[in-house]
Parts: structure tokens; sequence; C-alpha cells
């Protein structure tokens, strides 16, 4: 039956998004001028940001870039901000925006290498617990160096090359080159037993290695997006923004790995399903075939793409270029090295992080509004007026924490190291109290975060996956699974911020490992 003109712009309209949902973008849209000029722009600010991480609440129904999107645009339309308020933000930020550009795109082309890393370990370890702990401190490793996004979907890309291997081995297709009618016995006996102990396998490997990204993401500047931005702000290096993490950090990824290895002993929480042995036999034949079939430049690419990652390590350590230019570089010894000249094939390298870096873009808009509001202000100098310090960094990062697991962590740390820095040019607080405070943001975004798929960029990307439905994992699995390493993450965070942050801190300003004496830092301060 066809439909009206009108019908079509309304079904259009968010595209398959849910009915509910549309209703409520369109109320956001209406709702807001009349607030801002009617009633108060202070209450409207806050009804934005509150419709804002609403969107980011159901990135499952609607990506947010859209909904948040017409949000962001009628904001600068009715006035909340400006352009320029905008545009001075994605300037002031412009080395995040780099690092999704070119930094992601760079990794695309060193896939083979990474998947050819995971496959020896998925294979090479046949003890469930030690595997767990190899997929949970490889991430962990990667994402220290990577953006976590990136390391998950080549993750991601492990298992659904396993998981097809199965089902085509499953469904009776020949993939080996003996293939035998005893063979075929084998396939109809794992198809009915040993299914559903792979999915579980499946499901907890990718959960151990997501937690990972958050446990290495929060350790260096460039783990996450946010970790860039509070670096900027800080003024801090890569070698200072380890250092001054680690009093928290360490302790994490010790009690994280310890708690990985406990929920895998007692098989809880979902955990602790082993590779089903018919599995195992299957994935190691094909192994041992694609080996067989490997050519002279396949493992050309592979050395190339080594001496690549080493020349990425060194120079995000050393800090010889800011981190989306390392990126471009590995994108072009990548690419020259291992002949893609093609404009085609080289595009498909930017489409994972091009929709981020606009929501992104987005994120900035909101930020702008809030900035422009002065929203955050009278909460942020209760806080920072308390006269216990260590009540200060603890209220940081519960708040932190609290918000990024309902929102995106980059839009709640962008936020508040914002605010922060703004006092720190006020006069309000100490260049030691930043110090703390940005610690504190750092840690507080990335680490409670991992409680819901919607903090965590990499949660998000592995549940709206190919590869989540056919391994059964929910929104509500996901939650549960992670759940032990929520409380434990959170709670070793909150007491590493207490009782040691400060102290330590202290101890390496003693040893000179760190210094106030940060260049960016005391030309912002002294521009203002």
């Amino acid at each position: 039956m066809p439909i009206s003109l009108g019908s079509a712009f309304i079904k259009n309209f968010l595209g398959k998004a849910p009915d509910w949902y549309k209703v409520a973008i369109i109320t956001f849209l209406i709702i807001n001028p009349i607030v801002f000029f009617f009633i108060d722009p202070f209450v409207a600010g806050w009804l934005l940001v509150a419709e804002f991480i609403f969107t980011l609440a159901m990135a499952l129904k609607c990506y947010p870039l859209q909904p948040g999107g017409l949000l962001a645009i009628e904001a600068i339309a009715i006035g909340m901000t400006s352009p320029e308020q905008v545009k001075h933000e994605l300037v002031a930020n412009i080395e995040v925006l780099l690092l999704l550009m070119f930094m992601v795109a760079g990794i695309y082309f060193m896939k083979n290498l990474l998947l050819f890393i995971f496959t020896k370990i998925l294979l090479g370890i046949r003890s469930k617990i030690l595997l767990s702990v190899a997929f949970c401190l490889t991430a962990a490793f990667l994402s220290a160096f990577l953006d976590a996004l990136t390391v998950i979907a080549v993750i991601i890309s492990v298992a659904v090359g396993f998981y097809a291997i199965y089902h085509k081995v499953a469904s009776g297709q020949p993939i080996l080159a003996t293939h035998d009618h005893t063979h075929d016995e084998q396939i109809s006996e794992l198809t009915r037993n040993d299914l559903e102990d792979y999915r579980a396998f499946l499901r907890s490997l990718l959960m151990h290695a997501g937690v990972g990204t958050a446990l290495g993401g929060v350790m260096t500047m460039v783990g996450e997006p946010q970790n860039l931005i509070i670096a900027d702000h800080a003024g801090w290096l890569f070698g200072e923004f380890f250092i001054r993490m680690a009093p928290i950090t360490i302790p994490v990824l010790l009690c994280g790995i310890l708690t990985c290895v406990i929920i895998e002993k007692f098989q809880v929480f979902g955990y602790g399903a082993p590779l089903p042995a018919n599995v195992r036999q299957i994935l190691m034949d094909f192994d041992s075939q694609a080996r067989q079939n490997r050519t002279k430049q396949d493992i050309a690419k592979l050395w190339v793409q080594a001496l690549i990652a080493v020349w990425l390590i060194m120079g995000l350590a050393l800090h010889l270029a800011a981190v989306g230019l390392i990126g471009l570089s590995v994108i072009i010894l990548a690419t020259s090295f291992s002949g893609i000249v093609e404009e085609h094939a080289m595009g498909k390298a930017f489409e994972e992080a091009l929709p981020f870096t606009a929501l992104l873009a987005v994120f900035f808009s909101i930020v702008a509004v809030i900035i422009d509001q002065q929203l955050f202000t009278p909460i942020i100098d209760a806080v920072l007026h308390i006269d216990d310090k260590g009540s200060q960094l603890a209220l940081f990062y519960v708040a932190n924490g609290l918000l990024s697991m309902v929102s995106d962590n980059v839009f709640v740390g962008t936020v508040y190291i914002s605010e922060v820095q703004a006092a720190l040019t006020h006069g309000i607080i100490s260049r030691d109290q930043f110090d703390l405070l940005a610690v504190a943001i750092n840690t507080g975004t990335n680490l409670p975060s991992v409680a819901t798929p919607n903090g965590q960029a990499a949660f998000l990307f592995l549940l709206t996956s190919a590869l989540a439905p056919l391994i059964r994992l929910s929104y509500g699995r996901m939650v549960f699974m992670a759940l032990p390493y929520t409380i434990v993450m959170t709670l070793v965070g909150l007491v590493g911020v207490i009782v040691f942050l400060e102290p330590m801190t202290g101890y390496f300003y003693d040893l000179g490992w760190i210094t106030h004496h940060s260049l960016k830092a005391g030309a912002m301060l002294s521009s203002h």
C-alpha cells in the first residue's frame, strides 16, 4: 500500500529507530527553544546536556551522531553557543581529531600482523586461564600504544575468522585439503555438542580483551581519546602521563589480571568455558594450511609491519610528533611497502574512525554550550572549595565514573578537564592540585566506564558488531560479564586516588621523574 509524502518524511526521519525514540527527539527540539527564551538559559543548557547523554545511552537504538547533531545545530541556532566557540573547541583539540582520523586508519594496514599475533596466542596456549590472561594482557599492551577501538576491532576480526571456519565445517563445506567421510562424522558430532561451548569460549575471550583495552588504555596519553585531551590541557608528554597515572593504573592492572584468573578458575559470571577439542583441531588444521599457503610476499608484509610497529612505539614514547601525524606516517609506510596504492583500497581504512570523529565534533559543540552557559561552574566550584584535597579527588573520581557509566567517557573527560583548567587559570586551585585532579578525571572516566557499553567505545563496537549475535552476546549479558571487573577496577581505582596518588606523586617529584614546568601549561597560564 503506497504511503503519503508526509508519512515518507516521518519514516525517513532517523531511519529504523523506534517511533518512541523519534518522538522523544522531536520533543527535545521543540522544548529547548521554549525553555531557553522563556524560562532560563541555564536550565535550558542542563536540559540539552541531559538530552545529549540520553542519545549516548540509547546508542544501540540510533547512532548518536544524528540526534546529537540535531540538538547541537539547534543549540547554535538559538544562541546557546556560537560557531566561533565550537571552532575554538575543535582547534584546541585538533590532536584528538588527528588521532582518530589517522591512527585508527594506520592500524588498519597493520591488521595482518595483529591477526597473526592473536592467532598464535589462541592456538598456542591450551590452558583457558593462561589464554584469558594472555588475551587481556595483549589487549592492554596494544591499547597503551594504539586506540582501544582499533584493538578490539582486530580481536573481533580474529574471532569472526575463527567462527567462520567453524561455521563452514559445521555446515559440511570442505575447507581442508584432506577432507574425508570420517571428518564429516566428526563435524556432525561437533555441531550437536560443542556449539554452545564454543560460543561461550569466544564470549569470554572477547570480554577479557575488551576489559584489557580499558586496563591498558587508561595508562597512556594515546590509549583513549580523552586521555589525549587531558594530557593536552596539562601539558604532559607520553612518559610523564604514564608516570602520573602509575599509582592508580598499576594496582588496577594487577587486580584486573587477578580478577581474570579468579573468574576463569571458578567459572563464574559466564566465564570458564574451554575451547572444545574438536574445534581446536579444526582451527589448527586450518592454520596449518594457511601457513603452507603463505607466500614470500605475505611474509615480507609481516616483517614490514613489525618494523613499523617498532617505529610506532618509539615515536609515541619519545613524542617525536603529534600522535595523529605518527599515525599518518604509519599509513604511508604500511601502504608503500605493502603495495596498496589504489584510492578505493585505502578508503576502507577510514570507515571505522570517521563516524566517531564526526560524533566527537558534536561532543565539542555540547562542550561549547557548557562553557558559554557555565553549567558545571557552580558544581565544580563547590567541590574545589572543599578544604580536604583527598575528598576533592575522590569526588571527582566518583562523579566522572558515574557519568561515564551512562554516557561517553570522551564527553565526560572533556567537560571536566576544561572546567578544572578554568579553575587553575583563575587561581582557584594550585598547579599541584590541578595535576592530581587531572589524574582523578582520567582514571574516573576510564575505569568505572567498563560497567556498560555506553561508556566504553570498544564495548559498544563489540556489541554492535556482526559477531555479537553469532555468539549470543547481548547488552544484558555484557553488563553481567563486566560486573566483577567493574567492581574491582572501580574500588581499587578509588583507593588508589585516595591513598596512593598524592604521596606517590610527591615521591616522583623528588626523583625528578615528573615536573611542574610544562611548557604548554605555562604558556596557557601566561596567556591569561
